[in-house]
């Protein structure tokens, strides 16, 4: 259940190739895609106002829709959509998936150590939204003993948006570049790992690039905690 094409496409991409790797069938699934809800949250700022109670009862019609659909486990792409999961997810008959647990406890498991000695493990989080960070990722890496570094507003206004408009603008290289001084001004300040908190920076940087090894795509767990779910016995 999305509010972007692409993010969709990319959910569905990793989810058919990595369930299929050890020559099973994919397992079953149904989309319910609507860009314009996207639009009628963004209007409201992150407030409660008469746009956003109407989209997320739209979203709500959706996840009933899925429901009623067989569904085993709910999944929203988008990570925009995460900063309403609490609104959108209230009363679901089954699992609806949260990016930033998701992503929390696949970090909890990797027992990471801390790149400077007598410190916490810090996780960085890169964003274009504090709300969307605030409400997915901090809170939840918290409670599971992170130290957790986000960008201060001259970077955000210097560096983080900068990167996302110029690529927008098909200044690839631009982009490109701004991107690499935001993940660096976190990953000299002993940051382990950088979350790629918006659908907006994923895909910004090459494979190859070097820093895309010390960033997450929280795209990738939701897609793994999904492929769990499905392939756990239904009564």
């Amino acid at each position: 259940m999305g509010a972007s094409s692409t993010s969709s496409l990319r959910f569905l991409e990793k989810f058919v190739r990595w369930s299929t790797r050890d020559g099973e069938e994919a397992p079953p699934f149904v989309i319910c895609n609507d860009p314009l809800v996207k639009k009628e949250l963004l209007s409201s700022g992150n407030q409660i106002t008469s746009d956003s109670i109407i989209a997320l009862g739209k979203l709500r019609q959706k996840r009933l829709f899925l429901e009623q659909s067989g569904a085993c486990c709910i999944v929203m792409p988008c990570q925009f959509l995460h900063a309403w999961h609490d609104e959108i997810s209230q009363g679901c008959s089954v699992p609806f998936l949260n990016v930033g647990d998701c992503v929390a406890n696949e970090l909890k498991a990797a027992n990471l150590k801390p790149v400077e000695y007598g410190s916490n493990v810090c996780v960085g989080v890169l964003a274009t939204d504090d709300t969307l960070a605030r409400k997915c990722y901090l809170d939840k890496l918290e409670r599971q003993g992170f130290e957790v570094l986000c960008p201060d507003e001259g970077s955000m206004q210097r560096t983080v948006l900068p990167s996302v408009n110029a690529f927008r603008k098909g200044d690839i290289e631009g982009a490109r570049n701004l991107l690499r001084v935001s993940l660096q001004i976190l990953l000299v300040r002993a940051v382990n790992t950088v979350i790629l908190a918006s659908d907006d920076l994923v895909g910004i940087l090459p494979d190859d690039d070097p820093l895309v090894k010390k960033c997450i795509d929280p795209l990738d767990a939701l897609v793994r905690e999904a492929i769990v779910c499905t392939r756990i016995p239904r009564p």
